[in-house]
């Protein structure tokens, strides 16, 4: 393989990279206050965080964190059309299952740790929807660069 394939990035590649930027970019968005309306409520977990992301996805210190940490690992995972296939459709699986988990435990209760509010709820759907179906859709393309 010469040097410029080496260094070509493919779609599922890029499309991850891009993901993975958009959850960092929200992990640190959580920490700006006026961006994140509530900042001073905001508790590092648990569903008594009042904090609002744009004023109004729920937020704590960790549900922040966790957002940081996804985009880290999208950005490793990129650096690969294989990995980032993976991180695209288990990302997404593990969006639907939070998107589940959201669904069904109270959100009142402590059960609601991360803490999710609805509209947490139906991005986690959407962003499962869209992960899978990116990584799967783009994953003809990472097994052509092989």
């Amino acid at each position: 393989m010469s040097a410029q394939q080496t260094l070509r990035r493919t779609p599922v590649q890029t499309v991850a990279s891009v993901v993975a930027l958009v959850f960092l970019l929200v992990g640190v968005a959580g920490f700006i206050p006026g961006v994140t309306t509530g900042f001073d409520s905001m508790t590092f977990a648990g569903h008594h965080s009042e904090a609002l992301l744009l004023g109004v996805f729920e937020v704590s210190v960790l549900h922040n964190v966790v957002h940081l940490l996804f985009g880290a690992v999208g950005l490793l995972m990129a650096r690969t059309a294989a990995n980032a296939v993976a991180y695209l459709v288990f990302g997404g699986a593990i969006y639907f299952v939070l998107w589940l988990y959201g669904v069904i435990i109270d959100l009142d209760s402590s059960a609601n740790f991360v803490p999710v509010n609805d509209a947490d709820n139906w991005l986690h759907l959407g962003l499962a929807i869209g992960m899978i179906g990116l990584g799967a859709a783009l994953a003809r393309s990472a097994k052509t660069v092989r």
